[in-house]
């Protein structure tokens, strides 16, 4: 079980494009070669989840073998990205927990950024660590029981986050997150896939 990412957007009406306020990653597990890529798929899939996440909202996406769980608390939004086995309860427990550690921090000062964020946040990379084990955001659980379970809507893929008619194939190729080198790469992990599941 591993999170690879998790981000802090500020989320606005459903015309803006969310805004990047804290992100960490751990993409240590991909090729030298691909982690840039990588990390601009974070961004990418960040944004076009958090801006399909209403607030109040939690939500889980699945995406290949992983899944992104999001969660909109009154336009503050945490996200992360966690592979499948990792469990749901500790996903939302551990997003809840940086929401509340971004406000203690920060306070308000979120709703009057304007431009994504470079300025790292060592809470977040600290939590990246520490959870990796979700035994560890269990215990965060025993403070809070009563996560509202009604909430979560699980996706069983990123196309049905998105709004009919569109496809994750044109957002990718319409991204301005995503460098040319990153959109191939997508287009060849996509290729290399198909061909597997085939076999």
């Amino acid at each position: 079980m591993k999170i690879t990412a998790i981000v802090v957007l500020k989320c606005g009406s459903s015309e803006e494009n969310p805004i990047i306020l804290a992100n960490a990653s751990d993409v240590s597990t991909f090729g030298f070669f691909q982690r840039s890529s990588v990390r601009e798929f974070i961004v990418f899939v960040s944004r076009t989840v958090a801006k399909r996440t209403l607030p109040g909202q939690r939500q889980s996406v699945q995406h290949e073998e992983y899944k992104v769980h999001a969660y909109n608390r009154g336009g503050l939004c945490a996200l992360g990205f966690m592979d499948d086995p990792y469990p749901v309860r500790s996903a939302f427990s551990l997003l809840t927990q940086v929401l509340d550690e971004y406000q203690k921090a920060f306070g308000d000062s979120w709703k009057r950024v304007t431009s994504d964020s470079t300025q790292p946040w060592p809470y977040l990379n600290e939590a990246l660590a520490k959870y990796q084990d979700p035994a560890e955001a269990d215990k965060l659980l025993k403070i809070q029981r009563e996560l509202d379970e009604t909430k979560i809507i699980l996706h069983k893929t990123i196309d049905s986050v998105l709004e009919r008619g569109e496809r994750l194939d044109s957002l990718v190729e319409k991204s301005s997150d995503l460098s040319a080198a990153s959109q191939m790469f997508y287009k060849q992990a996509k290729k290399t896939n198909s061909c597997c599941t085939i076999l």
